[in-house]
C-alpha cells in the first residue's frame, strides 16, 4: 500500500500546483500561468490514469474499473493527458521563446486569450489523435452478460495500419517535441548571450560596471524556469526516445523482448510517468513566490482553525 500512497500524494501535490498557480500570484505572466495550470491539470490527470486508478485496479481486482469499456476509455484518457503533458510543455517553450527572443511577435502572441486559444486547439487535436486507441483492446472475457478486461489486440503489431499508427503517435510524441524543445531551447540560449554581450556594452559592464540590469534579471528567472522545466522533460523521456530508436532500427518485435530489452521498456515508462511529478518541485525550487503561497496555504487551516477557537472563547 505504501506505493499507492506515494501516488496518491503525487496527485495531490499537482493538485495544490494548479490552486496555487490558478490564483495567479506567482509572480508569473498570465500567459505563463496559464500555461503552467494546463500542465500541472494534465501531469494530475496522467497521474491519476496512469497510477493511481491502476493501483485501485491491482488491489481491488474485479472492479467497474475492470469493465471493458471502461478499461478502454481509461487507456485512452490516459493517452491524451500524457500527449497533454508534453505538447503543453512544448507550447510553454514556444511562448517563452517568443517572449524573450521575439519582441515583434510578443505582443500579439504572449497574451492570455492566445495561451486558452492555443491550449484548446492542442487539447482538441490530440483527443481528436487518440481515438483510435479506444479501439486496440478486445474483450478478455464474459462473465455474465458483462464483458471484463482489456487484452490488446493481436494484430495491433502486424497489421500495416495499425504498425503505421503506432509509428505516428511516437514520432509525435515524444519525437517531435523532443527536438521542438531542443531547437526552441538552443534558440533562446544563442539569443540571450548575444543580448546579453550587447547590453553589456551599452551599461559599460565589460569595463569594470557592476550595475544590475533589472531587465536582465527578470529574463533570468524566466529563463531558469523554462529550463528547469524542459530540460525535465528531456531527460525524463531521453529513455524512450532512445527505446524507439532501437526499435526501429533493430526492428525488434515488442512481443518477444529479451530480459534487457523489457527492463528498459519499463524504466522507460516509470521515467514518463515521473515527468508527471516533477514540474511541481521546479516550481518550489525555482520561484520564491510559489514557495511563499505553497506554505500560505500550509499554514491556511491552523490558522483558520485558531481564529474560529478564539472566536468561541469570546
Amino acid at each position: 500500500m505504501l506505493g499507492f500512497q506515494s501516488d496518491r500524494m503525487d496527485a495531490e501535490v499537482n493538485l495544490v500546483a494548479v490552486a496555487i498557480l490558478s490564483r495567479g500570484k506567482c509572480g508569473l505572466s498570465i500567459c505563463s500561468s496559464r500555461y503552467l495550470v494546463a500542465m500541472a491539470t494534465a501531469d494530475l490527470m496522467a497521474v491519476t490514469t496512469a497510477v493511481v486508478l491502476r493501483r485501485i485496479s491491482y488491489y481491488f481486482p474485479g472492479s467497474f474499473l475492470d469493465i471493458y469499456p471502461v478499461c478502454s476509455i481509461i487507456f485512452v484518457v490516459l493517452c491524451i493527458s500524457k500527449d497533454c503533458s508534453v505538447w503543453f510543455t512544448v507550447t510553454f517553450t514556444f511562448d517563452r521563446f517568443a517572449a524573450i527572443c521575439c519582441q515583434k511577435l510578443k505582443t500579439k502572441y504572449c497574451t492570455g486569450k492566445t495561451a486558452v486559444l492555443v491550449l484548446m486547439t492542442t487539447c482538441a487535436l490530440i483527443c481528436f489523435k487518440n481515438v483510435p486507441y479506444y479501439f486496440i483492446h478486445k474483450p478478455g472475457t464474459l462473465i455474465n452478460n458483462v464483458f471484463w478486461f482489456c487484452k490488446l489486440r493481436a494484430s495491433y503489431y502486424t497489421e500495416q495500419g495499425w504498425v503505421a499508427f503506432d509509428s505516428l503517435d511516437r514520432i509525435l510524441t515524444p519525437l517531435i517535441p523532443f527536438a521542438l524543445i531542443l531547437l526552441l531551447n538552443f534558440l533562446t540560449v544563442r539569443h540571450i548571450l548575444l543580448t546579453s554581450r550587447v547590453r553589456k556594452a551599452l551599461r559599460g559592464q565589460s569595463k569594470g560596471d557592476n550595475r544590475s540590469d533589472p531587465e536582465m534579471e527578470s529574463r533570468r528567472r524566466s529563463v531558469i524556469l523554462l529550463f528547469s522545466i524542459s530540460g525535465s522533460f528531456i531527460l525524463l523521456w531521453l529513455s524512450t526516445v532512445i527505446n524507439f530508436l532501437n526499435y526501429n532500427i533493430s526492428q525488434t518485435d515488442p512481443n518477444n523482448f529479451s530480459d534487457s530489452e523489457y527492463i528498459l521498456d519499463q524504466a522507460a515508462y516509470m521515467l514518463q510517468n515521473l515527468n508527471c511529478c516533477t514540474n511541481t518541485f521546479i516550481y518550489g525550487v525555482t520561484q520564491a513566490k510559489f514557495r511563499e503561497q505553497f506554505i500560505s496555504a500550509g499554514k491556511y487551516p491552523v490558522t483558520s482553525l485558531l481564529r474560529f477557537i478564539n472566536k468561541l472563547k469570546n
